[in-house]
């Protein structure tokens, strides 16, 4: 039976990206479910703890997701491209409903 070798460098990525690359996507996908909730007349505070739940589950997914892919680069570029499209995503919809 083989045995993967992991190098130092392999995890410090793979921790970094779970924590703060899933920080990041976790963000951008909290404002934009708060934003769509708020924009289709849900109130403030339902849309707030909603979004929190569904957050804490997709920020435990990545995280696990992080260390379980095999690409780490695919992983970052999902994150952080994730990121930036569902916080500008949010950033649109909260420009339009004001």
């Amino acid at each position: 039976m083989a045995t993967a070798s992991i190098s130092r460098s392999d995890i410090v990525w793979r921790t970094l990206a779970a924590v703060f690359g899933g920080y990041a996507f976790t963000w951008g996908l909290i404002a934009f479910g708060m934003a769509a909730m708020v924009a289709a007349d849900m109130e403030f505070h339902d849309a707030e703890h909603l979004t929190a739940i569904i957050g804490f589950l997709v920020f435990l997914t990545i995280f696990l997701t992080a260390f379980a892919a095999r690409n780490i680069v695919r992983v970052w570029l999902v994150l952080a491209g994730g990121a930036v499209v569902m916080a500008s995503a949010a950033e649109l919809i909260k420009n339009l409903i004001t």
